[in-house]
């Protein structure tokens, strides 16, 4: 296939792969299965469950979960994204995230009271693929697009990602409240309804991907490389290439600490703002679910209004403002004690979240260096936001499991923003690349 940078089809397609995928992270990880999963160990009281021999409160059992699952792909995706550089096949190792990912989901069909293991084993397995894809996903953004255009063009991938989720959501919460509708009846017709709302999420994750990987390219720049897979040193040559360039680029190098820093409380706020709500403002699934709508909805709005100005001002001068209106969020959180306050919280979440998410991936984008070699950048940069996961996943729970407050939790984050935006603020300028 002819590949042109900036053809719509390829940009479009690009973005759909947004679409497919984000169902994960609402579904699964936002709405449906935390919901099912506080059900299934009972977790509204400091019960405990049994998993590998050791008793844990069920909520952190579930946060350090996923930061095992984000230690996991933190550790491998370099090494592989080395190798993709190296050999042109970044859409393999896409493709394969992609598929274990879509199956772990629908696998967790089978998460009963009695099985908990294959509760936390596929949302763990859901998790490194979904994680593992974005990274030769984002990979792709400065290969398919011209400088001038990233942002506008990864506010679409979000925007497309906030509105499928958002569809494919709805149909779930249809099966959920009238099951009856779909053929489940009975006192477990709820239940059912929920579990195979989960195989739906791994069906249309790998529908749609078809998609971006039928008109993604292969090889964009056309090379012919080497089969580094025969040697999996020159992943490792990759990223020590990379990380001798980031040692003499401040500006890049300093971006990267900062988006460590505040996308550490942005990726843990979104992660457990569910289990927040049902674990200490006692909100029900009628109420919760309401509010992750109107994040999602909000945040297509957000995402294109934050590449719009950033485009008069500067990506980092609104990647300031974002950061801000999160620390408020952390605050106003620790303060909140009714749904309609929640609800508050969740309009500025949606507000920021596109436009942080959108910005930081295509500043970055912006800030690299000429090279080729985008998925072993890139992986740099899902490292940045994966230790941050493992590390904010991991502090959250274990304030809430040491206190038994996630109002403590909450204080924490808020400290992120504080510093991150400190950091951000040391980001020398350049108006070449306007950010």
């Amino acid at each position: 296939m002819t590949f042109k940078k900036g053809d719509k089809k390829v940009i479009n397609a690009w973005a759909s792969y947004d679409w497919a995928n984000s169902v994960y992270h609402l579904v699964i990880t936002s709405t449906l299965f935390p919901i099912y999963y506080e059900a299934v160990t009972n977790s509204g009281g400091f019960n405990t469950v049994s998993f590998l021999g050791f008793s844990f409160l069920p909520d952190a059992l579930y946060t350090y979960a996923l930061s095992f699952a984000f230690l996991v792909i933190a550790a491998v995706s370099p090494l592989l994204s080395g190798i993709a550089d190296y050999s042109g096949n970044k859409k393999i190792f896409m493709k394969f995230f992609c598929y274990m990912g879509a199956l772990a989901c629908s696998l967790l069909y089978f998460f009963t009271a009695s099985a908990l293991w294959i509760g936390i084993s596929m949302v763990i397995f859901a998790c490194i693929g979904y994680a593992g894809s974005i990274v030769f996903y984002n990979a792709y953004l400065p290969e398919i697009v011209d400088r001038q255009d990233q942002d506008r063009v990864s506010a679409k991938g979000f925007a497309y990602g906030y509105v499928g989720s958002s569809l494919l959501l709805i149909i779930n919460l249809v099966m959920v409240q009238k099951p009856q509708w779909f053929g489940f009846s009975g006192p477990s017709a709820v239940g059912m309804a929920t579990r195979w709302s989960f195989i739906t999420v791994g069906v249309w994750w790998i529908a749609f991907a078809q998609i971006a990987f039928h008109y993604l390219p292969t090889n964009p720049f056309g090379e012919v490389k080497k089969q580094a897979v025969r040697n999996i040193w020159k992943g490792y040559e990759e990223l020590v290439k990379v990380w001798n360039i980031l040692k003499t680029t401040k500006r890049l190098r300093r971006f990267l600490i900062a988006f460590f820093v505040y996308n550490t409380g942005v990726r843990t706020i979104m992660l457990v703002a569910n289990l927040f709500g049902s674990n200490t403002l006692h909100l029900g699934a009628g109420q919760l679910i309401p509010t992750i709508l109107i994040i999602q909805f909000v945040a297509v709005g957000g995402a294109y209004i934050f590449s719009y100005v950033a485009k008069k001002k500067s990506d980092v001068y609104m990647l300031k403002w974002a950061i801000f209106v999160w620390a408020c969020v952390c605050v106003g959180a620790y303060f909140t004690y009714t749904a309609t306050q929640f609800y508050v919280l969740a309009f500025f979440v949606g507000l920021v979240m596109g436009g942080v998410q959108a910005l930081s991936r295509s500043t970055y984008s912006k800030m690299l260096p000429d090279t080729v070699d985008h998925a072993s950048f890139f992986s740099f940069y899902d490292v940045c936001e994966n230790v941050g996961s493992v590390l904010g996943l991991f502090l959250y729970g274990w304030v809430y499991a040491f206190t038994h407050d996630m109002r403590n939790s909450i204080a924490f984050l808020l400290s992120l923003f504080v510093f991150g935006f400190i950091l951000l603020n040391r980001v020398p300028k350049d108006k070449l690349v306007n950010a």
